[in-house]
């Protein structure tokens, strides 16, 4: 049955992955009845979520990315470009000082980050990540906040809603957020719609928006959004960069760091 009004492209996109998710497999005849859309623009939805790892395309549908899935295995994703996320990740961490409170996602650029924390003093870190986590607790000047729900497996990170009251009793001076995506018509987007809206809150939360994403990811949208381009207040990423991008960051008020 065709829905009452014509769904937004991300509606439809968030509806593909619910009714994958609750019966295993989508049908592009199926899902185009469904949404009352063609069948071209349903192909076009299916290659957009493949891109973003969150299925996998077969002959007139598609079915869920196996578990373990090399495209969202955080140990994979930690081996790729790993010069640019090492500078991104020093550049980083020279904006924090001791005995600050701040926010770390669960990206391999944020574990980077942490890496280079190391000799901090003081600090307190709430980050969703699992490997971020335990880089920090090698040390004991720096203290660990981490939030409770499910954990997504090839991320190694905490998703979904946040009902706690810790983020109303902390002051959290700035973040640290990476992301698959960053334009600047969709901001950052995630392939994961429960890490995104747990990233939006920590945006929400947090004095300081800063993004760190190599330049691989710039240009790109993945599947939800995590951060608008209004709510960043600064960019970090790496000298490969393209021009035209920066630029049209940085005339929109955005600092960026070119590490």
């Amino acid at each position: 049955m065709c829905p009452s009004r014509r769904l937004f492209r991300q509606e439809r996109l968030n509806t593909i992955i619910r009714q994958l998710q609750e019966e295993g497999r989508v049908t592009v005849t199926g899902l185009s009845e469904d949404l009352g859309v063609s069948a071209v623009t349903i192909r076009g939805d299916l290659a957009a979520l493949e891109r973003a790892g969150r299925l996998t395309r077969t002959h007139g549908g598609a079915v869920p990315v196996p578990l373990g899935d090399g495209a969202l295995s955080f140990s994979v994703r930690q081996s790729e470009r790993i010069d640019a996320k090492e500078r991104i990740g020093a550049a980083a961490a020279e904006l924090v000082g001791d005995g600050e409170a701040i926010v770390l996602d669960s990206s391999t650029t944020a574990w980077q980050v942490a890496r280079h924390l190391l000799r901090r003093r003081d600090l307190t870190v709430l980050t969703t990540g699992l490997y971020v986590a335990l880089e920090l607790l090698r040390v004991p000047g720096i203290a660990v906040l981490m939030p409770g729900g499910p954990i997504w497996r090839e991320a190694a990170c905490f998703v979904g809603p946040w009902d706690g009251d810790l983020l109303r009793e902390v002051n959290l001076r700035q973040g640290f957020f990476g992301g698959r995506g960053l334009t600047i018509t969709e901001g950052l987007t995630d392939p994961h719609q429960g890490e995104a809206e747990l990233k939006r809150r920590l945006v929400a939360t947090v004095h300081q928006v800063n993004v760190i994403v190599d330049a691989s990811k710039l240009g790109k949208v993945s599947l939800a959004p995590s951060a608008s381009l209004g709510e960043i207040h600064r960019v970090i990423t790496d000298r490969d960069a393209p021009d035209a991008i920066v630029a049209a960051l940085r005339e929109r008020g955005i600092e960026v760091v070119l590490a």
